[in-house]
């Protein structure tokens, strides 16, 4: 089995589904990341006067953190941060639609469509485009994740809203997704801020309570062919 997890941001596939991640590779499965956006950039007023050493730097941590949670090899496209919206969705479909073909992967999560961020909502639909359901497409599962200071801060405003149906235990990798956010460490953010360790521990204990388990990520299913 292989899975593709798509993130706009370098920290979105830690917090959406750090967990997920590294159990699956420790079941055996083949887990490949990608990350379309550069992050930090919209930090300033324009993007031109972004430090290109922080920009280098967070790459080269996206690349650490994939291999912390076990991920085989983490692709890295640059595109610009908060401004997903200004690039054509055809470009990002097409970049999703290269992966699938390369990777082939049978299951796919993505950001979730009633996110605060903008780059969230244009990366779930491009994902939904890119892995339509064709004659051909490997993809047989789609899953949306949400992003921890993004799903919740939209307070169900927008939709979809973010309701889950999907729990996957990672009691055991839990602290594995925490020191890899900790990794990220010009993300990382220190308590009550919902990417503090405690809330992201906080979090994965309410969604495991909601499951009958210790500690879960929670999904909300896009679309499963059988």
């Amino acid at each position: 089995m292989t899975t593709l997890v798509l993130a706009a941001h370098p920290d979105d596939e830690v917090l959406g589904c750090g967990g997920t991640m590294a159990r699956l590779a420790q079941e055996g499965e083949t887990v490949y990341v990608a990350i379309l956006g550069e992050g930090i950039t919209s930090r300033v007023q324009h993007r031109a006067h972004a430090d290109a050493s922080e920009v280098e730097a967070l790459r080269n941590c996206s690349h650490r953190v994939a291999a912390r949670l076990g991920a085989r090899e983490c692709f890295l496209y640059g595109l610009p941060d908060n401004r997903f919206d200004t690039v054509p969705l055809l470009d990002i479909v097409k970049i999703i639609e290269d992966l699938v073909a390369k990777l082939k992967p049978d299951t796919v999560y993505t950001q979730h469509g009633g996110d605060l961020n903008v780059d969230h909502l244009q990366l779930y639909r491009a994902t939904l485009t890119a892995t339509r359901p064709i004659v051909g497409c490997p993809v047989k599962a789609v899953y949306a994740y949400e992003v921890a200071s993004s799903t919740e801060w939209a307070f169900q405003q927008f939709s979809p809203a973010f309701r889950p149906s999907v729990f996957v235990n990672i009691e055991a990798t839990l602290s594995r997704k925490i020191d890899a956010m900790q990794m990220y460490q010009s993300e990382a953010r220190e308590f009550p801020h919902p990417r503090a360790p405690e809330a992201l521990r906080a979090q994965a204990q309410r969604w495991g309570t909601t499951a009958g388990l210790a500690a879960a990520e929670a999904f909300d299913l896009v679309r499963l062919v059988q």
